[in-house]
Parts: C-alpha cells; sequence; structure tokens
C-alpha cells in the first residue's frame, strides 16, 4: 500500500501535514481541472490508499488554479470516444466517486473555482463543502443533452431536498456562493484567500475525535440516510458496537474523569 507521500502524479497532487491532514489537489489547472481519463482513475487509487493510510486523519480535496475547481467531464477528451467508451467512463466515476464518499474519514472540498456538472458531482461526495466567494456552481447537464450521471440526481436530493434539487437541475442553474449556502449545498464560504485555510481550520476541529468513533459515525449516518428510522437505529447501535471495545473509548472516559484531553491511538 502506497503511503499519502507516495500518491502525488501529473494529474494529482498528495500533501500530508504533521497533524494528518491530507489536500489532494485536482491539478489540470490549464484545463479547467476536467474530468479526463488519468484523472478519474487517479482519484480512486488515491482515495482507496488514503483509506488504509493511518497517518492521515481528515482529507481536504481542492483544485490548482483560481479558476475551477472542477468544470466537470474534459468535453475534448470526450468527444473523441465511442459510445461504449463513454458508457465505461461513467462506470469508471461511479467507482471514483464512491472511493471518495466512502472512505472512513472525513472530506473537506473546497470548492476554490467553477464547479459545474461532474465537478459539483464530485464536490456532493464529500462530507462537507466550503466555497469560494468569487465563484459558481450547478448541474448543468441538461443543456448539453445529458443527465447528471455522476450521482448527482441522487446524492443533491439527499442534501437539498427533492423539489429544490428538481428545480436546479432541470433549470441548470449556477449558483452563487450565498445561494448556495442559503440551500445548505455547501457548509460555509470564504474569500478566495481564505478558503484554504479556513477549510484546514474545520478539518482541525476533527482532530480531537477518536479516530474509530469518527469512522463509525460516518458509516452510521451515510448508510443510515438510504433507509428507514427503524433499519438506521439498528444501524447506528451496531456501529456503536465497534466502538465498544476500542482503547480509544477508555482512553476518552479516563479523560474525563482526570480533566485532561484524550490521547487517541486508533486502537
Amino acid at each position: 500500500m502506497k503511503q499519502a507521500s507516495e500518491l502525488s502524479r501529473e494529474e494529482l497532487l498528495v500533501e500530508v501535514d504533521e497533524h494528518g491532514i491530507c489536500v489532494v489537489t485536482l491539478n489540470r489547472p490549464d484545463k479547467l481541472n476536467s474530468l479526463n481519463g488519468p484523472l478519474v482513475l487517479g482519484l480512486q487509487e488515491v482515495f482507496v490508499n488514503l483509506a488504509y493510510d493511518d497517518s492521515v486523519r481528515v482529507v481536504i480535496l481542492t483544485g490548482a488554479g483560481p479558476k475551477a475547481f472542477c468544470a466537470g467531464a474534459d468535453l475534448k477528451e470526450r468527444a473523441t470516444m465511442s459510445e461504449p467508451e463513454v458508457k465505461k467512463r461513467i462506470d469508471d466515476y461511479g467507482r471514483s466517486f464512491g472511493a471518495v464518499e466512502n472512505i472512513p474519514k472525513p472530506v473537506i472540498c473546497a470548492i476554490n473555482g467553477y464547479a459545474f456538472g461532474g465537478g459539483l458531482e464530485l464536490a456532493l461526495t464529500a462530507d462537507l463543502r466550503i466555497m469560494s466567494t468569487a465563484t459558481k456552481v450547478g448541474l448543468t447537464e441538461l443543456r448539453l443533452g445529458i443527465i447528471p450521471g455522476a450521482g448527482g440526481t441522487q446524492r443533491l436530493p439527499r442534501l437539498i431536498g427533492v423539489s429544490k434539487a428538481k428545480e436546479l437541475i432541470f433549470t441548470a442553474a449556477r449558483l452563487d456562493a450565498e445561494h448556495a449556502l442559503k440551500i445548505g449545498l455547501v457548509n460555509a464560504i470564504a474569500a478566495p484567500e481564505d478558503l484554504l485555510s479556513e477549510a484546514k481550520e474545520l478539518a482541525k476541529k476533527m482532530l480531537d475525535s477518536a479516530p474509530i468513533a469518527l469512522a463509525q459515525a460516518k458509516i452510521a449516518i451515510n448508510a443510515g440516510m438510504q433507509t428507514d428510522i427503524e433499519t438506521g437505529l439498528k444501524i447506528e447501535s451496531r456501529a456503536y458496537a465497534v466502538t465498544i471495545p476500542t482503547e480509544d473509548r477508555l482512553e476518552g472516559l479516563q479523560a474525563f474523569k482526570e480533566g485532561r484531553k484524550p490521547v487517541f491511538k486508533a486502537k
């Protein structure tokens, strides 16, 4: 298994700091960080590896350059592909975006620039989103004669509600930061120059949480949201049970008793 420091490549930059905060940067700024084959497959490999890298506690996903987080599919590449190749690429999106969504660690998307189509769909796989006040986002696929095909029709309604999601998708709306914040599409907004530092500050707040408990909380929420409340409560109970025999749970109790900050070891 590769460590975070070994995962950087031409299309993706991966950096992890001394706190365990890992910044993954889409690195095609001259192409508005659009999603071509190497980037899509590389994203999957990176997040699968980060899932097993114990030195990484929180992941921040962002884009290189000032213009775009991700402008969606690389349409120039798409124009050269056959119909079967396009279908396979959509499946590649599913596996790649699923790797981002299902990593057992928090993922914060720092939307530094435009995020349209597949770019916003990628941002929706993150647990939390912070958006630059200088940009816009939207699922704009219907203006190209297609629909969101990388999870947008499923993740957006679950995040902001069915009616509002239909409005945005049907009209191919492009939202500014204030509008995105108002409807709950993003958790916070920040000036462009402060975006990454704000994302890192949010990430640091999660470092005091026990890693195993944090992973189980994410599993319980994500899985529970796909089902009814009774089944969701059972999922929560099973996730809670995973934390009971851990050393971290005992450390948390002891630290509370002694009035000190717990030292968690992910055990």
